[in-house]
């Protein structure tokens, strides 16, 4: 199979969806790798270690799709890139379609298959693609909170740990899966006192064995949110429902309850936000206020470190790259059955239950495309 690894072009995306690593290993496998030129310069990787793994180059990226049959990405493909997608290309990529009907559509009418990262499963039902990106990001949203929490930047002037004598900032983290996690860790190593949300008392219990008693677990119920808001000096919004659109956790009116210059961060902004008042932001322009509050909503925290985030997540995805090219999407769906829910879009239609809901279309399961397909 020939796979082609364009350029990210999204707003201050440095990643790359292959490292000369993965590039050895599709090789070794007998397929082609065509590589955009400088696609790895953002990661300072530079063309030749991957040509040294046998990789060739593309002067662009339209030399990229019309060679190659499946599409490497990190982020969602931008409108110049899905103009060049065809019916025979496999996209494998990030993609947030739930709160995204504009790139649904226009996925949907070039008739590729588009398999997205965040909604494949492995067999305990975990996301093991989305994983290592949460890791990042979540570590990112305490660090992102920190920074904008200081006077100078907007935020009210407070030092996550505090001092001998003056107490540490308050950090309340809603959801706790691995953005939640990960960003509780950050938080008790700057010696903050962290508040951690989540609905799944299982889960509660596990972070509670996890955390050694440094941090608090508290049922996620409205009137908790409520009530610890007006304590919050940061809150890190880390919500997941798998391939849905979130939920919102703080309303509009809930931000009269906080603190002056506190600072909300949503990680969830890529499936379209966990708080109301959420809107997507850049690395180069990341905050803005609302009602007194300062919003971190950056779309693509990890590719603030693409030199850690690429090789984490290709480290990843590797598996199933290689699986999709040795067997094809239907002999990689019956040996990896996890990449099944990863199928958002095939040949016209929306395959993933929840992207459908989100966008408002028609569910088609993919057994179905397939077999019309086929």
């Amino acid at each position: 199979m020939k796979v082609g690894v364009p350029t990210e072009i999204k707003t201050d995306e440095y990643r790359v969806s292959l490292t000369p690593a993965g590039a050895r290993e599709l090789v070794e496998h007998g397929h082609e790798v065509i590589l955009q030129a400088g696609a790895g310069e953002g990661s300072t990787i530079p063309d030749a270690e991957f040509t040294a793994q046998g990789a060739r180059i593309a002067p662009d990226a339209a030399g990229v799709f019309e060679e190659a049959e499946m599409i490497l990405g990190v982020k969602e493909p931008q409108p110049d890139e899905v103009v060049m997608l065809q019916p025979h290309h496999l996209l494998f990529t990030y993609l947030h379609l739930a709160p995204n009907p504009e790139l649904t559509r226009g996925l949907a009418e070039s008739g590729a298959i588009c398999v997205a990262y965040e909604t494949v499963v492995d067999e305990r039902g975990r996301l093991p693609l989305l994983a290592p990106m949460s890791e990042v990001a979540g570590k990112i949203a305490t660090q992102a909170g920190a920074f904008f929490l200081e006077r100078p930047l907007g935020g009210r002037g407070v030092l996550l740990g505090g001092v001998p004598g003056v107490a540490a900032a308050t950090v309340m983290i809603i959801g706790g899966g691995v953005v939640g996690q990960n960003a509780a860790f950050i938080a008790i190593g700057m010696e903050a006192d962290v508040f951690v949300y989540d609905r799944n008392i299982d889960r509660l219990r596990e972070l509670d064995l996890t955390f050694g008693g440094r941090a608090s677990t508290v049922y996620s119920s409205t009137l908790a949110v409520e009530e610890m808001l007006p304590r919050a000096d940061l809150v890190i919004g880390a919500v997941l429902v798998h391939g849905a659109r979130a939920p919102y956790v703080v309303k509009r009116d809930q931000l009269k309850l906080m603190k002056k210059r506190a600072v909300l961060v949503d990680v969830s902004i890529d499936q379209g936000g966990c708080f109301e008042t959420s809107r997507p932001t850049t690395h180069s322009d990341p905050v803005y206020e609302v009602d007194g509050v300062t919003h971190y909503c950056v779309a693509n925290m990890p590719g603030a470190v693409p030199v850690t985030s690429t090789f984490a997540l290709t480290n990843a995805t590797l598996p199933y790259v290689l699986a999709l090219a040795d067997e094809g999407l239907e002999g990689a769906l019956r040996k990896l059955p996890g990449l099944k829910p990863g199928v958002n879009v095939a040949a016209g239609k929306v395959t993933h239950p929840a992207v459908a809901e989100g966008v408002g279309v028609e569910f088609t399961p993919v057994e179905e495309v397939l077999s019309v397909t086929a």
